[in-house]
């Protein structure tokens, strides 16, 4: 009984504690600045991921990172900073290309108009060039902009980098999510393993308690 608990106990405690941004429980997301707008700043590179690890990173609900796209707009060339369809970063990402994203023909208008062209294909960088409906990892900072700007693309939550949330809180996040009902499910799986592991130390403290007596 206690060897199973103290498992659980550690399985559960590093998901919870990795869901910490966006649980009730737990507390807000981890974006800096004290204003309602979204900030964009260095940070620190403690758990990002290394390049061609299996191990991705996690995203902004806490759980394994998922693929954003390995194949964008049948190019055969991957998203992300590495290329490897994953919005996972590291050291050399000084951009964080952390959101994944569905590119829209406003938003790479936009885009191009502040000085980032989407659109044109840059070989010599492994960049194919977007266009609406593309699936890509946008810098946390230009997503930022976007949004500020009114212009934002929609997300998918479960392939955006955790990092992501040093910059955007997961509450703005969640009004963009284009899988809004399987991260739902997913908070919801979490909320329930914790409240299982709250249970268990109780028992485990009362039962504790009686044997003393």
């Amino acid at each position: 009984m206690q060897h199973s608990i103290n498992i659980l106990v550690v399985s559960v405690i590093i998901m919870i504690t990795r869901a910490a941004a966006w649980s009730p429980g737990f507390g807000h997301a981890r974006h800096r600045g004290p204003t309602a707008r979204l900030m964009a700043e260095q940070e620190d590179e403690g758990d990002v991921a290394e390049v061609g690890s299996k191990h991705s990173g996690y995203n902004v609900l806490g759980t394994d990172l998922s693929c954003c796209c390995s194949n964008v707009g049948g190019s055969g060339i991957g998203t992300g900073f590495y290329r490897n369809g994953f919005c996972a970063t590291g050291e050399q990402d000084m951009g964080r290309h952390t959101v994944c994203i569905s590119a829209t023909d406003e938003f790479l208008t936009f885009s191009k108009s502040v000085g980032n062209d989407l659109s044109t294909p840059m070989p010599e960088y492994n960049f194919p060039g977007l266009n609406e409906g593309d699936i890509w990892c946008l810098c946390a900072q230009r997503w930022a902009q976007a949004y500020n700007a009114g212009k934002a693309p929609k997300l998918f939550l479960q392939s955006t980098h955790e990092k992501t949330l040093d910059y955007i809180p997961l509450e703005v996040l969640r009004k963009f999510a284009i899988d809004a009902d399987e991260a739902n499910a997913v908070m919801n799986k979490l909320n329930l393993q914790r409240n299982e592991l709250n249970d268990l130390i109780s028992k485990e403290a009362s039962d504790d308690g009686d044997s003393f007596q």
